[in-house]
């Protein structure tokens, strides 16, 4: 049986929330800005050796207490240790070195070197040009497929999804890594599918547009997709919600970021897109 919620009632209100959302972002981002880690800024890299390798969470816990943001640290080879903070000086090195020889007498630091950011302006300016030429052929291909409005509407929350998981990192001032844009490009694939489905069914249903009526006939298509809309952001944000609670700081950034966007882009497919469609053709009917 299928659902018949009024889900385009409330069109105008999640539009307004929406907007809301990234307007409040983009403020944030202009404000506060994003808190970028070593893989964008660079920083110290020291490897050390210990007699008794100590846990990952205790090396952490002492070096936090004198950099100012939180360093990656992982093993290395059988009793080694590699921490890589984002300060690229030597006197920030000198102290992190200083307060793990006070905690691990039996710790010898075996190399150090200071390194470049791995997501440079080249890598950037290149993903930036990737994303773009993406949605260049979505647009195209949704347009063949579908129709040019069609694909308009299903670029729009793509973008909604991007600003507010921006916004939630810099509100947050969680730092951002390397995994990071894989969470984004993730969030796009993920909040496209939810957004095609919907827009299909719409397309099935679209020859009773005149007995109907645009916001009658979208309403509808929302609901007979509900349940697999359900299913899909359920089982993705069971692990996802798993990552964020025991996936440690390694991961943060990445589950952090797929968990906003999947929430994020399960509300823009079903009222962000479909809302705009209606407006738009409210506006401007197609002349048959």
């Amino acid at each position: 049986m299928t659902a018949n919620f009024n889900f385009m009632g409330f069109r105008r209100p999640a539009l307004a929330i929406s907007a809301v959302l990234i307007l409040a972002s983009l403020a944030c981002l202009f404000t506060r800005g994003l808190n970028l880690g070593i893989d964008f800024t660079g920083g110290n890299v020291i490897q050390a050796d210990f007699e008794s390798r100590p846990d990952v969470a205790k090396v952490r816990e002492v070096v936090s207490g004198v950099v100012a943001q939180e360093a990656m640290i992982q093993n290395f080879g059988e009793k080694g240790i590699i921490i890589r903070t984002n300060e690229d000086t030597e006197e920030s090195r000198e102290q992190v070195v200083s307060v793990l020889q006070k905690s691990f007498p039996d710790m010898t630091v075996t190399g150090f070197e200071k390194v470049g950011p791995v997501v440079g302006g080249e890598l950037r300016r290149q993903a930036f040009i990737g994303v773009s030429i993406a949605l260049v052929a979505i647009l195209i291909y949704i347009t063949l497929r579908f129709q040019f409005r069609f694909a308009v509407v299903s670029v729009i929350p793509l973008v909604h999804d991007v600003i507010v998981a921006l916004g939630f990192f810099s509100v947050t001032q969680m730092e951002i890594s390397s995994s990071f844009i894989a969470a984004i490009l993730t969030i796009v694939g993920y909040s496209l599918n939810n957004t095609i489905i919907i827009l299909d069914r719409v397309r099935e249903n679209w020859r009773d547009l005149g007995r109907d009526g645009i916001v009658t006939l979208v309403n509808r298509s929302v609901n007979q997709t509900l349940a697999r809309t359900i299913n899909t952001t359920l089982t993705t944000l069971l692990p996802v919600i798993a990552l964020c609670v025991w996936g440690g700081p390694v991961l943060q950034s990445f589950s952090y970021a797929m968990l906003v966007g999947i929430i994020a882009g399960t509300w823009s497919s079903m009222f962000v897109a479909t809302g705009f469609l209606i407006e738009w053709w409210l506006a401007r009917p197609e002349k048959k």
